[in-house]
């Protein structure tokens, strides 16, 4: 997969509870919801345009990465998100995204400074290369609607430092998103053509018309809540951020923990180890 040529897209507030242990739920007060459980915006993470206004520019740079996070230099809040990535494929009618058709899914980090003063969501989320992660194992999707095969996994994530292992993120179904299937879908492509530029959120068509109507995403879909651990402990150099999507069907936590451990997964996995540097 030609990731350069990809738009990056991720959702913001698709699991009860993240943005608040985030402490950024008071960014989106002012975004309107249809229903309580609706998951707030999407924001860019990667735009591949050379034609970006100057105030989105750093969004042109690539973020993503299989095993690294470079330590920004202006923070030091860093935070794991713990995620599934879906690559989908963007159909267009008229300049308009009518569909979007998800082809495989994979374990994300949308690692994210915590900025309590920034203008838009983008902003704590691209710092330049390897400010992203996003596991080099793809899963194929069968399809993404109930009884698919993604239904029977769970995200775990971990954090280590100088050896010792630590749950970061609460064990969770991909079943447990607040919006999923369909319903995700149908309202992403409603956010792709119609979110404004207004308090948080990015006006994502004009990012699509910049980057000369890509045909593919790669769209994170909402990190996990926290550990007690997780919320209170943000990483520093030379830690490791372990996310793992896994088959719970096939797998018990317990055996998560001990590949985790020694930081090698079964190839049925998708996993996403990156050392701080």
């Amino acid at each position: 997969m030609n990731l350069e040529n990809t738009i990056g897209l991720g959702v913001a507030g698709n699991f009860a509870g993240h943005l608040e242990q985030a402490g950024e739920a008071k960014d989106f007060l002012k975004v309107a919801v249809k229903d309580a459980i609706q998951p707030k915006a999407i924001f860019p993470f990667y735009v591949p345009s050379e034609v970006l206004a100057e105030r989105d520019q750093f969004l042109a740079a690539f973020p993503l990465s299989s095993d690294t996070i470079n330590f920004p230099n202006d923070a030091d809040n860093l935070q794991i998100e713990p995620e599934v990535a879906l690559m989908c494929e963007i159909q267009y009618d008229n300049q308009q995204v009518v569909a979007l058709k998800p082809t495989h899914f994979a374990a994300y980090n949308d690692c994210s400074i915590r900025r309590p003063n920034a203008r838009k969501i983008c902003e704590k989320k691209n710092w330049g290369t390897n400010s992203k992660g996003l596991s080099a194992n793809w899963i194929t999707l069968d399809k993404f609607e109930q009884g698919g095969n993604l239904d029977d996994y769970h995200i775990a994530c971990f954090h280590k430092r100088a050896g010792v292992l630590n749950e970061y993120g609460i064990d969770s179904p991909t079943v447990g998103y607040s919006y999923f299937h369909q319903q995700l879908l149908d309202w992403i492509v409603d956010r792709m053509n119609h979110q404004p530029d207004q308090d948080p959120m990015n006006n994502i068509a004009d990012l699509l018309a910049r980057a000369n109507y890509p045909t593919q995403a790669v769209i994170s879909i909402g990190a996990t809540r926290y550990t007690e651990f997780g919320e209170r402990n943000f990483l520093q150099v030379n830690d490791t951020s372990i996310v793992a999507v896994y088959n719970a069907k096939q797998y018990r936590h317990e055996q998560i923990v001990a590949m985790a451990e020694t930081e090698q997964f079964a190839e049925d996995i998708s996993a996403l180890v990156q050392k701080v540097k």
